[in-house]
């Protein structure tokens, strides 16, 4: 067993989705093994504990895989259940973590970031309930990083994870399962496939781009293999460890195969994509892109639809940069919503409290309490099951519901790789006005509210402070600025713009142009052009 600690582990401190960092840097000697150790301890020892082991398929996860099982085993783990290959979806860990009733679990990946040696790598640790480590947990993490004085890891040769059944690593158990059946079954209970297998078998077209990650095959055992979609259907779908040097992030800027396939009039009647790790999506109809926002209001006030969710939804809850399109939808329904700070932990908090059923952020990820974690494929298929019932198409589905409920104008516009003392002196200058802009006109619009997002949890009673800021103008309008946790190089601004039109006039304008007047005022109240020195953002969704 080893006992060397170098310094390079301490003061990292993890976030909601774990520590991300370049790939090399997770390469580097002792790097890997002091953050595993640290989250370790910061759980109480691995003694007598069963763990699920996993990723995305990227660049040095088998051989993270490797690390993390001998560290277990040195530490007194009884078993270690991991994903054949040491893939598993962050959806396919969440729900072994619960269905097996595990201490928790290790995930191997950095979400939608680029993957390869010069990319980027990630670990995260999911607790028993199979969410991503309350702030509780990540600070005590972070506690253990500073005072680590040795990792143990047992010497021993590496395990077959190629084969299915269990093997021992000294007192340990490994168990290898597949990564995808035990999911997929899961899935499948909780919507009509006979429904589905009829809407493929009629002609219906689709087009699934898995973007070389981890959703491949399982997008490929239910579409292809149990929905009896055409062999095709799903594009790219071999994990790759650089993801064939795309970028697996599921949005129109990324996924631009995807969007050029669907643009044109001759293009498939639904396309969809996932992520890295799985957990996020993107819905396209033909010549209809789906904001995230809207995805999750529509999925909202259709779910009764769906067989999971025939008897109605317990209550939603929104990442705070979400557009407020779902609170209207809630409050028809006549149940209670939530708005929180960005971070899957804390629609955890209200899904195990029983208060919610249903959450979205605007990063393209939205899930349900069927796992603790976003669910890219869940949100694809309960699209797929709102279009097998109402007979409608994806462009007619978003017609009918702007026309109900109104349309929330929605885009984010991001600012990648900012040098990080600019970025936060941007937002802490802001913070410092905020008080003056009440009532001040910008660009004909006038400012009703502006404060620094805080979070007061109803379940635990926690408070979590300076999520963001909030500019809100008359006639439900609003910006929002926050710093992004996912990026590994410098500091990432995103700006979340939104604008309501309550209809019937304006219902169908392309978003940046509705957006114009939001985007001026953000510029007059920011100069963010002339304090980035960027004319533009890197991405707009």
């Amino acid at each position: 067993m080893a006992s060397i600690v170098t310094a390079p582990i301490q003061g990292q401190k993890p976030g909601t989705s774990g520590l991300r960092k370049k790939t090399r840097e997770f390469m580097a000697p002792a790097f890997l093994e002091n953050f595993v150790q640290s989250i370790l301890d910061a759980i109480g020892g691995a003694a007598g504990k069963t763990l699920v082991l996993g990723g995305d398929g990227r660049f040095f996860g088998e051989e993270a895989a490797q690390v993390i099982l001998k560290m277990a085993a040195a530490n007194g783990a009884a078993r270690v259940i991991v994903g054949q290959g040491a893939w598993l979806s962050t959806p396919a860990a969440s729900h072994l973590i619960r269905t097996r009733g595990t201490d928790g679990g290790i995930i191997l990946s950095a979400s939608h970031n680029p993957g390869g040696p010069d990319g980027d790598f990630g670990v995260k640790f999911n607790a028993a309930n199979g969410g991503p480590a309350p702030e509780v947990l990540t600070d005590a993490i972070y506690a253990k990083t500073l005072e680590l004085t040795r990792y143990l890891k047992l010497e021993a040769p590496d395990v077959n994870l190629t084969a299915i059944g269990e093997s021992h690593l000294g007192e340990m158990v490994v168990e290898v399962v597949d990564p995808v059946m035990a999911y997929a079954d899961m899935i499948e209970s909780l919507f009509d496939f006979k429904s589905l297998r009829g809407l493929f078998h009629e002609g219906f077209t689709m087009r699934m781009d898995a973007m070389c990650a981890i959703t491949g095959p399982y997008a490929v055992e239910i579409f292809e293999n149990r929905l009896g979609a055409p062999k095709g259907t799903v594009t790219h779908k071999t994990p790759l460890p650089d993801f064939g040097g795309m970028h697996p992030d599921p949005n129109p800027t990324w996924a631009h195969e995807l969007m050029a396939e669907m643009i044109g009039e001759s293009g498939p009647d639904f396309g969809a994509a996932s992520d890295g790790d799985g957990d996020r999506n993107m819905i396209v109809g033909r010549q209809c892109y789906v904001s995230p926002s809207d995805s999750l209001a529509v999925i909202a006030a259709n779910a009764h639809l769906v067989p999971g969710y025939a008897a109605g939804l317990k209550g939603v809850a929104r990442s705070m940069p979400t557009s407020a399109a779902v609170d209207r939808v809630a409050a028809s329904l006549g149940i209670d919503y939530y708005e929180t700070p960005t971070g899957w932990k804390f629609f955890g908090n209200l899904m195990d409290a029983g208060r919610v059923n249903l959450c979205g952020e605007e990063s393209f990820g939205t899930g349900s309490d069927h796992v603790r974690e976003k669910d890219g494929l869940w949100a694809i298929l309960m699209w797929l099951n709102i279009i097998t019932v109402r007979g409608q198409g994806v462009a007619e589905i978003l017609a009918d519901h702007w026309a109900r409920f109104g349309r929330n104008y929605y885009s984010r516009h991001d600012y990648e790789a900012l040098p990080k003392d600019q970025a936060e002196a941007l937002l802490r200058d802001l913070v410092d006005r905020l008080d003056g802009l009440n009532g001040q006109s910008f660009q004909g619009l006038t400012v009703s509210g502006a404060d620094e997002f805080s979070y007061s949890d109803p379940v635990d009673g926690s408070v979590s402070a300076h999520q963001g800021v909030r500019i809100l103008f008359e006639g439900g309008s609003r910006v929002v600025l926050r710093l992004s946790g996912t990026g590994t190089e410098g500091a990432t601004l995103r700006v979340y713009l939104e604008r309501y039109v309550a209809g019937p006039d304006g219902l169908d304008a392309d978003p940046q142009e509705a957006l114009a007047p939001i985007i001026a005022a953000t510029e007059e109240i920011t100069g963010l052009k002339a304090r980035t020195g960027r004319a533009r953002p890197d991405v707009i969704t």
